[in-house]
């Protein structure tokens, strides 16, 4: 293909921390739509440029506008990546892919954008009604790399995104064993924040803590989050099990601690992690761990809790915060 076959098209990105996701979108069409879907290991790849221009070259498109949704906070001209060693100026790469117009947006942002774009079949329904209009304000959140925060406010027409590090927050252990991991994590990282422990390396936390992995253990190799999760699924890893089970139940608590802050009327768990095991969650702590808030319990019974099953969702709320406006310099 060539690039005048693309010329109307916008480019769409998603850089995580583990994989750069890039796509195509046509702005003239009624819904966002994604066209050509790439999904590229940051760890091949220098820079964020490299990887976009390696893209569009794949492609044969050269777009004047993009949105790039960044695992990173996005205030100003110089975008630094948390969990991934690259770095760019918001200008340079502007001009570099010779774009007329470039949004940059926090990639939980972009998650929450997507959410008003979802299709009955993009989600799965853990609590509550699967069909119930979506009304703001919405709590997204969900573990990957790390553990993204956003909210989604306004309603239907009318939706704005709060961008948001809530992932980052300090960790609130329940019971004496949480109380452990959260003592093991502090003693490798000097604190213990909630994505220490939400997130793939957090699963890995986990899963050392419980199979009594001693702190200063720094050279120590841990098991793969998908391994962990594919051994307690399997049912004879007890540890993996107990792992797993354990990472549901935090998660269940830091989605109603969230829920509460945010005044949310729904919940949206997103991210790599848990679309992977969402039968697992359903039997696990994470309901009752949600409600456990005292006497806003009741409150909580009534926010439906449901899981983006999407395969882009990022790149989905990128499109749509294009539409909308969003990602300009601060």
């Amino acid at each position: 293909m060539t690039g005048t076959d693309h010329g109307h098209c916008d480019l769409i990105a998603d850089i995580g921390g583990t994989n750069a996701r890039f796509a195509l979108t046509d702005p003239s069409l009624p819904e966002p739509e994604l066209l050509h879907v790439r999904s590229l290991p940051n760890a091949e790849f220098a820079s964020l440029q490299h990887a976009a221009e390696h893209y569009l070259a794949q492609i044969g498109a050269a777009p004047r506008r993009a949105a790039i949704a960044v695992a990173s906070p996005v205030a100003g001209d110089e975008i630094r990546l948390t969990n991934r060693a690259w770095s760019f100026s918001r200008s340079e790469l502007q001009a570099t892919l010779k774009l007329s117009h470039l949004a940059i947006i926090n990639d939980f942002g972009a998650v929450a954008w997507a959410v008003p774009s979802l299709q009955p079949g993009d989600r799965v329904t853990l609590h509550g009604a699967a069909d119930a209009p979506l009304r703001g304000p919405v709590t997204v959140l969900g573990p990957g790399t790390g553990l993204g925060v956003g909210l989604l406010v306004g309603e239907p027409g009318n939706w704005h995104v709060v961008e948001t590090e809530g992932g980052h927050v300090s960790h609130a252990p329940l019971g004496d064993e949480e109380l452990a991991i959260s003592r093991w994590v502090t003693a490798r990282h000097g604190r213990c924040s909630t994505e220490r422990l939400l997130s793939g390396t957090g699963l890995s936390y986990i899963d050392a803590v419980l199979s009594g992995v001693p702190a200063g253990s720094q050279p120590t190799p841990l098991r793969n989050p998908a391994a962990i999760v594919e051994a307690a699924l399997a049912g004879h890893d007890v540890v993996a099990r107990r792992t797993l089970a354990r990472f549901c139940a935090m998660l269940g608590s830091v989605a109603g601690d969230t829920a509460l802050i945010h005044g949310a009327r729904s919940v949206v768990i997103a991210g790599g992690i848990v679309p992977r095991f969402i039968p697992f969650l359903r039997t696990s702590a994470f309901r009752e761990r949600f409600l456990a808030k005292g006497r806003f319990a009741a409150h909580l019974e009534s926010v439906p809790i449901h899981v983006i099953t999407h395969a882009s969702p990022g790149l989905l709320g990128a499109a749509a915060a294009l539409r909308h406006g969003a990602g300009a310099p601060a």
